[in-house]
């Protein structure tokens, strides 16, 4: 049951600790998944409750975030800050819900996802009481709270699994997205994890899909050895010209945002292709990486 769960929530964030697995891996038929920060404790500590198709990183969601500053925990219309997915919630939330700028002052993180019931949690004798507008709040209706938003959400996600244009219809959620995901998930055991290290901020990643004022960078990392910045473009559904390029785009703003003149590139390919090729010889801080998908079926005995 949530309402367990979030007590225990609420009490580590209160205490400090970063421990996880002993969460429940999923809640009411969605992957569930729970973090207090990642190398260092974060402001806002949450849980996400996901479909198969996205993730805490790429998608929208129903999410618990505690604002531990202003002791107040909000059952959110979530949205990741950390990659543009391609849908999101319908206009009944985004015409009609607060976002939560609007009800948390200066949030540290996700102003902009959307409000659908907010609590105060108060700690008695090592026991969490949450309540809403001055009244108590049960068990029972934090549950019926939450089956309430993660049914809209189910009817949300069917409704753009049916859409033929949708990133999830189409496949390229599991070609694209997974890929970036996958390193991201398995860095250390990836040669790019043996020279380069991801950048967290207040024990948040932010490596992934780091925005800047001219577009999205899929992975920006630092060379454990010089500091300097890493540049990482996955070469996706488009050109080896249009990668190569825009690699080069975002070294030139890290190198004048970021005064670093020692930035490099690298591109991520499914193959080396003669016009990749060709790029690259004049690309002299660009390199390439190439990865292999492994897929075997195997009959059951």
């Amino acid at each position: 049951m949530i309402y367990e769960a979030l007590s225990k929530f609420i009490l580590q964030a209160k205490e400090g600790s970063l421990k996880t697995a002993e969460y429940a891996k999923d809640c009411l038929d969605l992957k569930m998944k729970v973090s207090f920060g990642q190398g260092a404790l974060a402001r806002v500590p949450w849980i996400s409750l996901t479909a198969p198709e996205m993730s805490a990183s790429n998608g929208y969601f129903p999410v618990y975030l505690f604002y531990k500053e202003q002791n107040i925990l909000i059952l959110s219309y979530g949205i990741s800050e950390t990659s543009e997915y391609g849908e999101g919630w319908s206009k009944e939330v985004t015409e009609n819900k607060k976002k939560i700028a609007e009800v948390v002052s200066s949030p540290p993180r996700y102003g902009d996802s959307y409000v659908f019931k907010q609590y105060i949690p108060q700690i008695s004798n090592n026991k969490v009481l949450f309540s809403m507008d001055g009244n108590e709040v049960s068990g029972e209706s934090i549950e019926r709270d939450l089956k309430e938003i993660v049914d809209f959400y189910k009817k949300s996600v069917d409704i753009e699994i049916k859409n033929e244009t949708s990133v999830i219809s189409t496949g390229l959620f599991y070609m694209e997205k997974q890929l970036e995901d996958f390193i991201i998930s398995n860095w250390n055991e990836t040669e790019l994890g043996k020279k380069y290290d991801l950048i967290y901020e207040e024990g948040n990643l932010i490596s992934q899909q780091y925005r800047t004022e001219i577009g999205i960078i899929d992975i920006l990392a630092k060379d454990k050895k010089t500091g300097s910045y890493v540049v990482i473009e996955l070469k996706k559904n488009q050109t080896s010209d249009d990668t190569v390029g825009q690699a080069m785009r975002y070294m030139g703003w890290i190198q004048e945002k970021k005064k670093d003149p020692n930035v490099k590139g690298i591109i991520v390919a499914g193959q080396f292709d003669q016009k990749l090729h060709y790029a690259m010889i004049r690309a002299k801080d660009i390199e390439v990486f190439l990865y292999e998908v492994d897929f075997k079926l195997k009959a059951h005995r």
